[in-house]
């Protein structure tokens, strides 16, 4: 699993060389949504997610991990993505979803300028466990180099088997 910065999300894509640059080719489909500062944002953002999959007819495993994913990457913008533990002000959290054939890149970003934490595995602990499962269920995943701006955390899914 990639748990390190990515020059940008774009890095996090199948990219191929060519003439000695890099080109990435187009995504498939790509879809986002601003997150807005509610109750609601999780369980809005996992129904944004499973929708757009399906329409886009990805993999039902696939739509299901990464509507699992999504929640957890949402949950972590939402409680780390400013300093004071919401999201506010003139950066507001995004969701974005890019499908390139058989692969989805889930992207959340946020306000937040520092960069994710795994914390040690803790059965018995009440929260730490999202980015576990992110890595569990993820082909791989990674973020933006926190700036003034914020960052952008990444997973990659693609079907199995």
């Amino acid at each position: 699993m990639t748990t390190h910065p990515a020059g940008t999300v774009h890095h996090a894509l199948r990219e191929e060389p060519s003439d000695g640059t890099w080109w990435l080719p187009g995504p498939n489909a790509f879809a986002a949504c601003a997150l807005a500062p509610s109750a609601r944002t999780v369980a809005d953002a996992r129904s944004f997610t499973r929708t757009t999959l399906e329409g886009w007819k990805m993999c039902p495993g696939v739509a299901e991990d990464a509507t699992t994913v999504v929640s957890e990457l949402v949950t972590n913008a939402l409680r780390y993505g400013t300093a004071d533990g919401g999201v506010h002000g003139v950066h507001p959290a995004w969701l974005a979803l890019t499908r390139q054939e058989a692969s989805v890149l889930c992207a959340v970003s946020d306000a937040g300028t520092s960069a994710p934490v795994v914390r040690p595995h803790d059965e018995l602990a009440e929260s730490g466990r999202g980015l576990h499962i992110v890595d569990l269920l993820s082909d791989s995943w990674g973020w933006t180099p926190p700036d003034r701006l914020g960052k952008t955390v990444w997973a990659t899914l693609s079907r199995r088997g």
